[in-house]
């Protein structure tokens, strides 16, 4: 998608709510500048001229050209490059030093790394698949220069280059690649654009254009660490608007994600659009919903593979797989978890090594592997299981024969496999676990949450696991600071086991709109959410606040049945513990005189939602029982009742009740004592005046304490009436279930049936697949063909009865190997080109004896299923005896033809349809100084290292036998391995021998000497 740059307001770095990209100080002399890496093959010396043709030489940035040559040629590229632009070009030396506004170009037969701003050239490994240099550089380009790194992708016929434009874009560079229109040969780029990770598509000019606008982005041209700037409010206001605009249009909430990461993909995007401000990009988001779903998948980047560690999946098959088959009883299915399985890798090379390990096992038990991930188009691409030849590098030849099946250029993972994998879309910060299960893989996903978050989601794996049960996490993440859920079982590969814990599981992990803690440092007192503690402790912090505040009088936290949370303080005036059942109800707990206005405070602070306060309430002091000399004291008390809550999405409420002596007043013997002093000295109430003043405070509590009954008994009796409806509706519902279950044993009895005819159906079908058995096992026994079918593994399956004399073979034989067969056929590797035939889904023909002389057709075919998959090859030996000894005239005529061939002077090489060499002439040997194993069998574009693999050439011959086209006097100058420079004529056209079996005929005359 080719993004177009927003035009920033003229007055924008005057507006206060706009703060610049800031970066943390850093030396700029050591700082990395950025590097572009281009990569090209086919058609890149063009891409190559135009790109270099229109960059201006002042950007700041290092180009590093990448480019499949000819390992045997001496390289002109440097020279060619040198004309085209005034940037010196210089070609890459071991040890090299990049430098800014400077273009290396890498030199033939070498691979290339960059470690610390060194270029580094490793002899390229002589080998006939094509190397994938462009992939190893841009992988070491993203290691490098992280945000730094720039990848390119030119014009090419193959698909190098694509896997490490995912890495750059996964550290945070930007990618480019060549639209489809412009390139020679699109096959590279065209395989680049289809993993979604490239940012720009432009042709090789424009490409350069945009290198030099981005050049000037605080993102790429400054030497240190940019990101928006979060310290100001108006930042943070920025920030949680976008996080909002992301909340809005996926339904997924990223604030408790970790900000430095966020901040980084938002700075990226900033730096795709051309914007500097970040308040800029808040009303670009706000314009543009189609750039939030950009967002939204920038963050949720995919970059994954198959058998990632391969050395953790090993792992498991040594140390975890045991331990949960140990014991296990045959019908408990092993459940697994793939929590974050992005598009599917992870899951399926779990279930192929689980597979692998179960293979040569006596008890196999039931496997069920839910994965999960967040984004929906990455669960749709997993479930389809197919992956491009690019995705599946990392796959060994033997796991992709035997659980991959080729599709349209494609690999699709087999159906077996498949079903074993069930693939949904979850949020795993906020929807349910799944239980009881064996194994939780979770890898690189921790990476991008923050800490309190990762306390939760472990805390929910913890949860979600059996006693025995491990946890597979990526090289990078740990259990942090849960230490006592988890233990280390193989501490390299990251795997866990669980620990026997008390854990509370909090589903409701983030509410719709919960504020963020970054944004929000100074939370409300209401609202008590610590994501990393327990919810009583949270509880009690806060209590703490709101006593210092009020110069920590003395008092209880408790729930909405006031059972008592946690003292605070000493209580011992005010609560004691009543007789008889040990009891934390704060009501028994008071002392005589408070539980009403306890009961009337609570009650009052409940149903207001704030708090009350009770001032001059008499409390008694004293021993009052007859006979004791203890005098009896009255104070006055005041109670504080606040209602808490730990959310503001939590509908349970706690309060804290606080008690507190007010100045005391004087007792009734002073009062009297008072009463007896003169007038003029009298300044306190008289006795019956205060008993007035307690009588009238007490009736307005009373009063007070009526009203609540009241006000409880009309809402209880609310309730009651709401609860009958609501009883008479369950009484209908159950009415209805009733009639519903009435159906539903209807229906299966109606399902009874249903089964009882598909069990019918079954047993039909039994004794027609019996019958096809039987038909196929006497079609065997009566062709006079030996035919021998085999596994994967070359393990017999059936065999004809011709096969079995030729073969020594007996019935008990089937489920053999055929190497442990001793046959009767003059032939040292059947085993090898049976395994090459599965291999490479060619069809093998070959003419051999038997150990008493007679002459065979040996022709080995793939094995394929109705679904189209290879599962083991066919061997076939027609017994061609009398065709080769029947006629001497023919006999003398090949002999004459083979004769004129040998002794023609140019070169004569016949190629088959796949264009392999079946035969050559003795010329051909000499000239181009090969042997005969080198040649026959081989295709063309393989002999003598590649040395026939010319573009032009291969071009022509793959058009040859499609179109019915012939070849005339094509030249060719070439310098090869062996016979040095050569300058020849090539003609070409069909030739029939068989109907149905076309070849090519190609001639090769030397005219070296005549130029």
């Amino acid at each position: 998608m080719n993004l177009k740059r927003t035009p920033k307001p003229v007055n924008s770095r005057a507006t206060p709510s706009a703060p610049p990209i800031a970066s943390q100080p850093v030396d700029p002399q050591t700082a990395p500048f950025p590097v572009v890496g281009i990569g090209a093959s086919a058609g890149g010396l063009e891409a190559f001229t135009q790109l270099l043709s229109h960059l201006p030489i002042d950007t700041g940035m290092a180009f590093v050209l990448v480019q499949h040559l000819d390992p045997n040629q001496k390289s002109l590229l440097t020279e060619i490059l040198a004309k085209t632009t005034a940037i010196p070009v210089d070609e890459i030396q071991e040890g090299m030093a990049v430098e800014p506004n400077h273009v290396y170009v890498i030199p033939p037969n070498q691979t290339l790394a960059i470690a610390q701003g060194v270029l580094r050239l490793t002899p390229r490994a002589k080998a006939r698949k094509v190397s994938l240099s462009i992939d190893g550089f841009f992988y070491s380009l993203a290691a490098d220069r992280a945000a730094k790194a720039i990848g390119v992708v030119l014009s090419g016929g193959d698909m190098d280059g694509t896997k490490g434009l995912e890495a750059i874009k996964e550290a945070g560079g930007i990618t480019f690649a060549q639209s489809e229109d412009s390139a020679q040969f699109p096959s590279m780029p065209q395989a680049a654009i289809a993993t979604g990770q490239v940012d720009f598509i432009l042709s090789p000019s424009e490409i350069a254009e945009k290198l030099a606008s981005l050049s000037r982005h605080p993102y790429v041209s400054s030497r240190v660490p940019t990101i928006p700037a979060v310290e100001s409010p108006a930042s943070k206001d920025a920030l949680t608007t976008i996080f909002s605009l992301l909340r809005t249009a996926t339904k997924l909430d990223f604030t408790q994600y970790k900000h430095t990461t966020l901040n980084r993909r938002i700075a990226r995007r900033m730096a795709l659009h051309q914007i500097e401000e970040l308040a800029d990009y808040v009303r670009y988001l706000q314009e543009n919903p189609v750039e939030v779903q950009a967002l939204y998948q920038e963050i949720l980047i995919t970059v994954t593979h198959f058998f990632r560690d391969a050395e953790a999946f090993d792992a498991l098959k040594q140390q975890v797989f045991p331990a949960l088959l140990r014991n296990r009883t045959a019908d408990l299915p092993l459940r697994i978890w793939v929590a974050g399985c992005s598009t599917g890798e992870e899951a399926y090379s779990i279930a192929i090594c689980l597979l692998e390990y179960l293979d040569p096992q006596p008890r196999k038990p039931p496997i069920q592997i839910f994965a999960t991930d967040v984004s929906e188009q990455a669960i749709e691409k997993a479930r389809l299981g197919v992956y491009s030849q690019n995705q599946v590098l990392d796959v060994s030849p033997e796991r992709l024969q035997r659980f991959f099946t080729p599709s349209d250029g494609s690999y699709q993972i087999n159906k077996s496999v498949r079903e074993l994998c069930i693939f949904a879309r979850q949020n795993l910060i906020s929807d349910p676990p799944f239980s009881r299960l064996d194994l939780i893989s979770c890898r690189n996903v921790f990476i991008y949450f923050g800490a309190a978050l990762q306390k939760k989601v472990l805390s929910m794996f913890h949860y979600g696991l059996t006693p025995t049960g491990f946890l597979f996490l990526g090289s990078s993440e740990t259990v942090g600071e849960l230490p006592d859920l988890f233990t280390a079982i193989a501490q390299k590969s990251k795997i866990y086991g669980k620990q026997s814990a008390s854990t509370q599981l909090n589903l409701d992990l983030i509410g719709g709109d919960a504020p963020s803690e970054s944004f929000n440092p100074q939370p409300l007192l209401g609202d008590l959410s610590d994501e990393g503690s327990r919810p009583e402790l949270d509880l009690y912090g806060t209590a703490d606040q709101i006593v210092l505040q009020q110069y920590a009088p003395v008092g209880v936290v408790i729930d909405g049945q006031l059972e008592i949370l946690q003292f605070r303080g000493q209580t011992g005036a005010y609560l004691e513990p009543a007789p008889g059942r040990a009891s934390l109800n704060l009501l028994n707990m008071a002392k005589e005189g408070l539980q009403l206005e306890l009961r009337t405070a609570i009650h009052q602070a409940k149903q207001e939602g704030k708090a009350v306060r009770k001032v001059g309430i008499p409390l008694q002091e004293g021993d009052r029982s007859l006979g004791s000399d203890r005098p009896v004291r009255q104070r006055q008390v005041c109670i504080d009742v606040i209602p808490l809550k730990l959310t503001a999405q939590s509908n349970e409420t706690f309060f804290l009740v606080l008690f507190e002596d007010l100045p005391q007043r004087p007792s009734l013997v002073e009062a009297t004592e008072m009463t007896r002093r003169p007038p003029s000295r009298r300044k306190q109430p008289t006795t019956a005046e205060l008993e007035i003043q307690q009588l009238q405070q007490e009736l307005g509590n009373t009063r007070a304490y009526l009203q609540s009954i009241i006000q409880e008994q009309q809402s209880t009796n609310q309730d009651l009436r709401a609860a009958n409806e609501e009883i008479l509706s369950s009484n209908e519902e159950l009415q209805s279930t009733n009639e519903e279950l009435q159906t539903a044993k209807e229906e299966i009895q109606a399902t009874n049936e249903e089964l009882s005819t598909i069990n019918e159906e079954l047993y039909r079908r039994n004794a027609e697949t019996l019958e096809i058995s039987n038909d196929l096992q006497n079609f065997l026994d009566s062709v006079n063909i030996a035919i021998l079918m085999l596994a994967c593994d070359l393990r017999i399956r059936r065999f004809t009865t011709a096969a079995a004399r030729l073969f020594n073979l007996i019935p008990t034989d089937i489920g053999r190997p055929v190497g442990n067969i001793n046959h009767n056929l003059h032939i040292s590797d059947l085993e090898q080109q049976i395994l090459a035939v599965i291999a490479s889904l060619n069809v093998h023909s070959q003419e051999i004896q038997d150990q008493s002389g007679r002459w065979y057709d040996l022709r080995i075919r793939p094995y394929r299923t109705l679904d189209n998959r290879i599962d083991g090859a066919v061997v076939m030996l027609i017994d061609i005896d009398t065709l080769k000894h029947g006629s001497d005239q023919l006999l003398e005529a090949r002999d004459y033809a083979e004769a004129i061939v040998e002794t023609v002077r140019e070169s004569l090489v016949v190629l088959d349809a796949q264009l392999r060499v079946k035969t050559a002439n003795q010329a051909f040997y000499q000239t181009f100084q090969v042997s005969v194993d080198e040649t026959e069998h081989c295709l063309i574009f393989e002999l003598g290292n590649g040395q026939w693999n010319i573009p032009a050439l291969r071009s022509l011959l793959e058009d040859l036998l499609p179109h019915n086209t012939q070849i005339g006097n094509f030249r060719v100058e070439h310098e090869f391995e062996q016979v040095g420079h050569k300058i020849l004529l090539l003609n070409a056209r069909q030739i029939k021998p068989n109907p149905g079996d076309p070849l090519i005929l190609l001639a090769i005359e030397d005219i070296s000497d005549r130029q």
